[in-house]
């Protein structure tokens, strides 16, 4: 009888693991030490090699594997609105506080801070997304938070502390606890102003009183939260609009009723629990101005779009070392992927892509931290950042396609990295505004400060040094502010997307490789290329030394 074995493994590309993070990105790390995070640099080279280990990787599948499940009542038929979660979660979310990304530039007050917490979050959103959702909105209730005195006394500690509390407890018998929203309504979605949640005083009235909320939330964000803030009207569904913190457990223990009806059923982000609720008069207490509901939760949104800018330029770059690493380890027709020609395209544009939305993502978080001392910084933060989300998170969505196909069919399956990050890439450009939103926050952000385009566009001309190309688009973007408004609202998306290009663009010229910013400026505002990766104008040796540059493992 002979031997009828045929099945020998050969040309099969390993699982990209045993490798840090940020130790292997240039981009990010000189962009950190330019900006003034270059203190943090030690704590993030652990932490990325930490996040290349096989065991941390396997967390952010399993966590997606395994996903959330929703337990109403308990066995003996007391409402319980519980939701388990797999221990990767947990194990993800104890890694993200041991970072403290939750609180770093407000528990750590010093230059560079926006920074350093942007790089940690975005060496994590290579790894898993869905554990970054109760983070960036535990970040982002703290500016809100702060400004309530007595509540952020006992709060304060918790939201800080840099460790993970599991626990369904009320929030002050934890060591840690975090922050969820409750804005959007089955009849309003982006138009928060249609919200019709009631919120009924019980005693006294104005800001830091209790209120009793009754209504409904179709997306309600990590419901296993400690508390939630929540937008509601004042006495009737006509009555102006404000913010609550509402708890998961009232001040007696006692649970507060916030009924989970059911976990949304996601396309991707997995992990993380999204649901919808009904509030029947659920304890609340009233924060920020009565009536100002809308300016207070918008506060906590600009900061969960930085996140969401964040979040899709790690995508970029895990789906570009992604398909770096197969392309170095798969043959096809005789030769290594990496060294044929049309794939070099591919990689080096790829690669662009990413090192642009990194530089922007860190400038962004740069302006951030600047914002309220320099005029500058604060036009950075109010126009670029819902530009910058708007395009960068749809360039996630292409990229992601793209390096799928590099992995051919293996990345098709459910096995490999590919089909988790392209589930992933759409829910940045839905979550907190999607496309037309953005684009719209783009205009009502310079017909509020019209300074800021001029100071915008002066600097990115500055940044650039004149470039011709930079310099034309930049006159382009001048002739449709002084179009009709209804006109230029038609083309919202031209001009958000311009103006993330040329932002991409100077900051490429200023601060990358000559060769790398010429490429992107080329291909990008020259308009060489069309939208698909791989059109690149260079030579091959030329789109190797580009691709080669991103990722130094």
């Amino acid at each position: 009888m002979t031997d009828a074995a045929t099945h020998r493994v050969f040309n099969q590309v390993p699982d990209l693991a045993h490798y840090n993070l940020f130790g292997c990105d240039p981009i990010v790390s000189d962009a950190l030490e330019r900006l003034g995070g270059g203190w943090h640099a030690a704590a993030l080279a652990g932490y990325g090699a930490r996040l290349g280990e096989p065991e941390v990787q396997a967390w952010g599948a399993d966590a997606n594997r395994y996903a959330p499940e929703l337990h109403t009542h308990s066995r003996t038929g007391e409402r319980v609105d519980q939701v388990t979660f797999h221990p990767s979660w947990h194990a993800l979310l104890a890694l993200l506080r041991g970072q403290q990304l939750q609180a770093l530039p407000f528990a750590e007050p010093r230059p560079g801070a926006w920074t350093a917490r942007t790089a940690g979050y975005f060496l994590q959103a290579q790894v898993e997304s869905g554990s970054l959702c109760p983070i960036t909105m535990t970040f982002a209730s703290i500016p809100v938070l702060r400004k309530e005195t007595a509540l952020f006394a006992e709060l304060g500690p918790r939201l800080y502390a840099k460790d993970h509390d599991a626990r369904d407890l009320p929030w002050r018998d934890k060591t840690a606890i975090m922050i969820g929203m409750g804005m959007t309504e089955k009849q309003g979605g982006s138009d928060v102003r249609a919200n019709s949640t009631v919120a009924l005083p019980v005693r006294g009235e104005g800001r830091g009183a209790e209120y009793l909320l009754t209504g409904h939330k179709w997306f309600f964000s990590a419901p296993m939260c400690d508390a939630h803030l929540v937008v509601a009207r004042m006495g009737a569904e006509d009555g102006p609009l404000s913010c609550f913190f509402v708890p998961r457990f009232r001040d007696d223990g006692s649970k507060n009723p916030i009924l989970i009806q059911r976990l949304k059923d996601k396309l991707g982000n997995r992990s993380n629990s999204s649901s919808e609720v009904e509030f029947r008069e659920a304890s609340g207490i009233l924060i920020g101005e009565e009536g100002r509901g809308i300016p207070t939760i918008i506060e906590m949104a600009t900061s969960t779009r930085l996140d969401c800018v964040i979040g899709s330029a790690a995508i970029l770059r895990a789906a570009y070392v992604q398909a770096l690493h197969h392309t170095r380890h798969r043959s096809a027709f005789g030769r290594l992927l990496a060294d044929q020609p049309l794939m070099r395209n591919v990689l080096a544009d790829l690669a662009l892509e990413s090192e642009a939305a990194t530089l922007l993502m860190m400038e962004l978080a740069h302006a951030f931290e600047h914002a309220d001392s320099d005029p500058l910084a604060a036009a950075w933060k109010r126009v670029v950042t819902p530009a910058a989300k708007f395009w960068v998170c749809k360039r996630a969505i292409e990229a992601t396609g793209e390096a799928m196909e590099v992995w051919g069919g293996n990345g098709y399956v459910e096995e490999g990295p590919m089909a988790r990050l392209y589930r992933e890439a759409p829910v940045n450009s839905i979550w907190e505004g999607s496309g037309n939103i953005m684009c719209l926050d783009v205009l009502r952000a310079i017909q509020r400060t019209p300074d800021d385009a001029a100071l915008l566009l002066q600097d990115l001309s500055r940044r650039a040094t004149a470039h011709p190309a930079v310099s034309a688009e930049l006159a382009l973007l001048q002739a449709m502010l002084r179009e009709p408004a209804e006109r230029l609202e038609a083309n919202a998306r031209r001009f958000a997307q311009g103006l993330v290009l040329t932002a991409q663009a100077a900051l490429m010229l200023a601060h990358a490789d000559a060769e790398n910013a010429e490429a992107f400026v080329a291909s990008r505002l020259g308009r060489q290329h069309g939208r698909v990766f791989g059109t690149l104008d260079l030579e091959a040796e030329a789109l190797k030394r580009v691709f080669e540059r991103g990722w130094s493992a």
